[in-house]
């Protein structure tokens, strides 16, 4: 037996005025999607936008429904959208926002683990990386370059 580590390598921000001015646009779509969200259940808002090849900017946002299974989170709106689209671009960047209606969120909110294996069905369908960028409604900024540094162990087409 041997033990193999795994890490992941994340850059912080501490504030939203320290992103680069790329990401900093696309966030700015991110919190104006947030806002849009339908979580009448969780009171907890997420909004995404993805930049893509071609320069277009989806946004998504999440749609909760009654029948808590059949709702959607925001990265997977907005990268099954894109996906639909525009079938032949490559995603370049994602921001992710993410907030509470009850309370102030502060921490930097992650893709959740369903939307971090539909990233990266796109990440590997195109051969490059995808840029994450993640917070919540206001504070820190994590930076991710690809999604296989936050889902190391992808289960990808490779397996089937």
């Amino acid at each position: 037996m041997k033990e193999v580590k795994i890490e992941s390598v994340l850059q912080v921000y501490e504030h939203f005025d320290e992103l680069p001015e790329e990401a900093m646009f696309l966030m700015k779509k991110a919190m104006a999607a947030r806002e849009k969200a339908y979580a009448p259940y969780s009171n907890f808002s997420v909004g995404a936008a993805v930049l893509l090849d071609n320069d277009e900017v989806i946004t998504g946002n999440n749609q909760e429904n009654a029948s808590y299974p059949s709702g959607l989170c925001a990265e997977r709106t907005a990268i099954y959208y894109a996906g639909a689209q525009f079938p032949n671009a490559k995603i370049i960047r994602m921001a992710l926002t993410a907030g509470s209606r009850t309370k102030q969120t502060v921490s930097p909110i992650p893709p959740c683990g369903a939307c971090r294996q539909a990233i990266a069905e796109y990440e590997v369908k195109q051969d490059a990386p995808i840029e994450i960028y993640f917070m919540g409604e206001t504070g820190k900024v994590v930076k991710s370059h690809s999604l296989a540094n936050l889902l190391p162990l992808v289960f990808d087409k490779s397996f089937l």
